[in-house]
């Protein structure tokens, strides 16, 4: 059942429930974040609309730098305004941010301990159509490994909002990734949210679950819905949000881990290095545990509306749930 203490959408099963992408709600938040904080200040790599900056331009157009397809400089102009007491925000498709400018994000960045947030738009399958060559499934590993640097996937709009708002606020260098697609909002205003903390938003009615499951990112909604046709079996699953993928909720990971004794991680991203890969470098250190790991298995992407890519993939529900009767059985 929903953990109806997180005040999540309760109309998340129904098939007209409201859609979003996760970048339309960064756009919004930017926006918040903005008319709250005059030193807060836009820049972008000519992608304004693609990565919802717009909204804040719009209002904001003294406060917006309009970069072009210059990535590297993107950043590096980025880190010293931060060095001058602003907070930039830097917006490219991740694909280009941070994977052209890793180096600049490094070193002018992380380095500096540079207060300058990282938006990664367009992420992972969600830009379908667009290819292999646009679909970023490597940022996370680029991210993590960082030095200072904080690591963001929300599940949906409306988190991302929430984060955009609350990392307006901090001091430290943040990747926030962002998909392109519509997907259903999971959770609702009144839903906590707190930097570095992981939430359970699927549990049994009683009892211990015999799994456990940590997504990140609007994959959480398929995972919801798998665990929700498996409970009408009487298989008890426990499903972990872990939109904070740095720094890592260690503490849930492990309560999680010990009740179930099974893990099953899932992304859109490469399983190498990812966030499966992170949940792994904690469990192995404070309570191995058996993990199967859902993502991408070191291929690269390819054309397709982001639905057959997903089931391609196998990060699909009907995926997530063969995953799950597998490991019951053995």
């Amino acid at each position: 059942m929903l953990n109806q203490n997180l005040k999540l959408n309760t109309k998340i099963f129904n098939k007209d429930t409201e859609k979003k992408s996760t970048r339309l709600g960064f756009g919004e938040g930017l926006l918040q974040a903005g008319t709250e904080n005059d030193e807060v200040v836009g820049l972008c790599a000519d992608l304004l609309e693609s990565t919802k900056m717009n909204i804040f331009a719009d209002k904001f157009s003294n406060r917006y730098i309009e970069v072009g397809i210059a990535e590297q400089n993107l950043v590096s102009i980025a880190s010293g305004m931060a060095s001058m007491g602003k907070v930039p925000f830097a917006s490219s498709y991740a694909i280009f941010n941070p994977g052209r400018n890793w180096e600049q994000i490094r070193t002018t960045v992380c380095y500096n301990n540079q207060n300058v947030k990282i938006i990664g738009s367009h992420a992972g399958l969600s830009v379908g159509p667009d290819g292999g060559s646009h679909q970023a499934l490597e940022d996370i590993a680029l991210t993590r490994v960082l030095p200072n640097m904080v690591v963001l996937s929300p599940c949906d709009a409306i988190e991302a909002k929430k984060m955009t708002i609350a990392i307006s606020k901090t001091k430290e260098p943040t990747y926030l990734r962002c998909t392109r697609n519509d997907t259903p909002l999971i959770t609702t205003n009144e839903t906590p949210f707190e930097i570095g903390k992981a939430q359970i938003v699927w549990q049994p009615e009683s009892g211990l679950a015999k799994v456990g499951i940590i997504a990140t990112g609007p994959l959480l909604y398929n995972t919801i819905i798998a665990s929700k046709q498996l409970e009408e079996e009487g298989i008890k699953i426990k499903v972990m949000n872990l939109s904070c993928i740095k720094p890592l909720d260690t503490e849930a990971i492990i309560a999680l881990a010990k009740e179930t004794k099974n893990i099953i991680t899932i992304e859109d991203h490469q399983i190498i290095g990812g966030m499966g890969s992170a949940v792994a470098e904690c469990l192995s250190e404070s309570y191995p545990t058996k993990i199967k790991f859902m993502g991408i298995k070191d291929m690269f992407g390819q054309s397709g509306n982001p639905e057959e890519l997903a089931k391609y993939y196998g990060i699909d529900t009907e995926s997530i749930i063969k995953e799950i009767r597998k490991i019951i059985t053995i």
